[in-house]
């Protein structure tokens, strides 16, 4: 992890409807940027679930929430549907954003794939806070709170 804040690094990646998302698509608004291994696992639905759960009140902090795994837009459209996801999902094929922000490297057993990571970004582009190895369950909340806190620093 590197001491924030840092800049944010730009991607450039299509949602569930093909449509081009980029970082500065969101200049001047908080994001909550987290990758995540795979749709439908586990872990990752509940850590969906957690922030769908709180997105109301992350949305009323002035945030988007983005999810970005290498999923395909079929699979992100059937996560969403099932568990009434209401935020971004965005498909990195080829892991750039997620190489990009760190969230690609060992895992159990040795394994190499997507680390659980999430990063609030502030609305001039500087990553203010790096979570490495999410805990998914209460998730959304730890997120809110530390929205605040940044907010009223």
């Amino acid at each position: 992890m590197q001491p924030t804040p840092y800049t944010a690094p730009n991607f450039n990646l299509n949602d569930t409807n093909g449509t081009s998302h980029q970082l500065a698509d969101y200049a001047g608004k908080w994001v909550v940027l987290y990758f995540y291994p795979k749709d439908d696992t586990p872990g990752c639905t509940t850590e969906a679930c957690s922030l769908r759960d709180a997105r109301d009140d992350i949305a009323a902090l002035g945030a988007e929430i983005i999810g970005v795994s290498k999923d395909d837009a079929s699979s992100h459209d059937k996560f969403k549907e099932k568990y009434t996801l209401n935020f971004t999902l965005l498909s990195d094929p080829d892991a750039t954003a997620i190489e990009a922000y760190g969230a690609w490297g060992k895992k159990m057993f040795g394994k190499e794939g997507i680390l659980r990571k999430t990063f609030i970004i502030n609305p001039d582009g500087q990553v203010v806070k790096e979570y490495g190895r999410v805990t998914p369950l209460g998730h959304g909340e730890q997120i809110i709170a530390e929205l605040k806190k940044q907010q009223s620093a």
